[in-house]
């Protein structure tokens, strides 16, 4: 095995241009421990913050950064019997605990590591992996989500929407959801059951109507200021918020309080159950990845770019990154409205 991998390296932060291409050491193998050659990855709004110095106190440089894998195990470090040389598997890599997703090999904890899904490919299964993971934890394992309750889910044609409305629908829920005109079709084809045009309409006053004024059971906000600010308006009594994230102004939550409201706050947690119980939703045909462009490992910055303004540009889904090379950089992006 060489002793140097090709990665993406974060030498400051910055604007998209702040990556570098170039070689890097391999990581080394430790007890429970599997090594995976990295077949592809993804860009995440996470990867974006990073790289931007939104958390600079958490990520030392340089830095190799990135949370999604998926890949074939090469080795497998002593005490690991869960996996054997050859298994193809998924996962995220720990946040702010290591090396990331952008480079050739990476070495991750056993406990962390899933089985990729067999009827996805690498590309698919890395666009899946921390998504996925929020999903799952923001709405089995926090809101709790159950059969015929109504979930607002805003910005459905995004990574994380395009998720969250096709395991709520897998759950048995009515899905609303905000997205631009444009993306109605296509939110509707992932099983949301309504949308709203964010940009014309006041989702407020529609979440009232569409729910004859009961409101929604649960919240999922991925946008984050005014969506969280306005949630507790829209919501049935004993409501779940979820919101995955940051609270970038303070919450008046007395209107909250009056509901009986639940509020969650998820920076998602890495462990194989919640890989799992993914995966057999991928087997069964009831969740199926969104990518909405590739990009080859060394066009990183490209892929940066796109991603971070993706809603103007059209963007459905995630950006996902072709670490084996076998593609060309690939923008198939649907045309903004």
């Amino acid at each position: 095995m060489t002793k140097t991998m090709q990665a993406v390296v974060l030498s400051r932060f910055g604007g998209p241009d702040a990556f570098e291409f170039r070689e890097a050491p391999v990581p080394e193998l430790s007890p429970r421990q599997v090594r995976v050659r990295v077949h592809a990855t993804a860009v995440n709004p996470l990867d974006y913050q990073i790289r931007r110095g939104d958390y600079a106190d958490y990520v030392p440089l340089p830095a190799i950064i990135g949370h999604d894998i998926s890949g074939v195990v090469e080795e497998v470090g002593s005490g690991v019997d869960e996996f054997s040389l050859g298994d193809e598997v998924y996962y995220t890599p720990k946040i702010f605990g290591g090396a990331g997703s952008y480079a050739e090999q990476h070495v991750a904890d056993v406990e962390i590591v899933g089985r990729k899904p067999r009827n996805l490919s690498h590309l698919e299964a890395a666009s899946l992996t921390l998504v996925g993971g929020t999903v799952w934890e923001a709405l089995v394992e926090r809101a709790r989500l159950s059969v015929g309750e109504t979930i607002l889910i805003h910005g459905g044609a995004g990574g994380v929407g395009t998720i969250a409305i096709q395991v709520a629908k897998a759950i048995g829920a009515r899905v609303i959801t905000t997205a631009r005109a444009s993306n109605h079709d296509f939110v509707r084809s992932l099983g949301a059951d309504d949308a709203i045009d964010y940009t014309a309409e006041d989702y407020v006053r529609e979440i009232s109507r569409l729910t004859e004024g009961l409101g929604v059971n649960v919240v999922l906000d991925t946008v984050g200021g005014d969506t969280l600010t306005r949630s507790p308006s829209m919501l049935a009594p004993f409501g779940r918020v979820v919101s995955i994230v940051d609270i970038a102004q303070p919450q008046n939550l007395l209107e909250a309080w009056g509901k009986n409201a639940a509020y969650h706050f998820v920076f998602t947690r890495q462990n194989r159950g919640k890989l799992d119980a993914l995966t057999a939703l991928v087997e069964r045909g009831l969740v199926k990845p969104v990518i909405g462009a590739t990009f080859p490992l060394a066009q990183m910055s490209e892929a940066h770019a796109l991603s971070e303004n993706g809603a103007a540009r059209g963007l459905r889904g995630k950006v996902a990154i072709d670490v084996a090379g076998a593609a060309q950089a690939l923008q198939a992006v649907q045309p903004a409205a």
